[in-house]
């Protein structure tokens, strides 16, 4: 009869597992933005719909939302952060800002990102179904396996489709409901109804992303195998010369 510190235990694959799943969230966060990002993505488009809604200023509420964009920017120069997800924020919202100034409709402010959330959609389905998932293209890099999982790693390629799929279909029904709105819907609600479609979506893409990846096969850190091979290569040489010196 054996005793209960004799039984096998598995702490080391709950240590793996746990270990892929804080890697997961790391490389999630850092390519997505995280909480920040999401903060930098709502606050333009609410501003203006916030301002828009109270006094019906096109101008007003186009400017608010571009300076404050350009705040964010500033922000995280001054803080020495990254800034790609600010930058991205300050063209979308410019780009609005150049529609609703043309047209003179308030609406053409959300059109840019509606059809960028659109085109996003499309091209997480295409790439998907063309053998070269986005998310994957997307992610490769920030796991250190760039595109290794395409022909080394199937089981992680396999969660990456699923995960690209997640993001193209979401974004699709997002679309499905957007765009209707803005061609029948008021301008005020239509914008509202934007806002709350900026983070749950969203939110749920990524929730999806990690549940594929944490049970996917680890990353293959392609960085740390090329170290390895120039480590080699240099005591093959150095082996080498030894030899000829002897």
């Amino acid at each position: 009869m054996t005793s209960l510190d004799d039984k096998p235990t598995d702490h080391g694959h709950e240590d793996r597992d746990a270990d892929s799943r804080s890697v997961t969230e790391a490389a999630l966060f850092e390519a997505f933005g995280g909480v920040r990002g999401m903060v930098e993505t709502v606050v333009p488009g609410l501003l203006f719909v916030t301002i828009f809604t109270i006094n019906k200023d096109l101008h007003m509420s186009a400017i608010a939302a571009l300076a404050v964009s350009l705040v964010l920017v500033v922000v995280r120069l001054v803080m020495k952060d990254t800034v790609k997800h600010a930058f991205s924020g300050v063209f979308g919202v410019a780009f609005g800002v150049v529609f609703a100034m043309m047209t003179g409709n308030a609406k053409d402010f959300y059109l840019p990102g509606m059809l960028y959330t659109l085109g996003l959609a499309l091209a997480y389905l295409i790439t998907t179904l063309a053998g070269v998932p986005l998310i994957g293209l997307i992610l490769g890099p920030v796991f250190k396996e760039n595109l290794s999982w395409r022909t080394r790693n199937p089981g992680r390629k396999k969660a990456y489709a699923k995960a690209s799929y997640a993001w193209g279909l979401i974004l699709l029904a997002k679309c499905a409901v957007l765009f209707p709105l803005y061609w029948w819907g008021d301008t005020t609600q239509f914008g509202w109804v934007l806002v709350a479609l900026k983070i749950p979506p969203f939110l749920l893409a990524v929730y999806l992303t990690w549940v594929f990846l944490a049970k996917a096969p680890p990353p293959i850190d392609v960085f740390a195998e090329m170290e390895a091979a120039e480590k080699e290569e240099k005591a093959e040489k150095e082996r080498e010369r030894e030899r000829r010196e002897a």
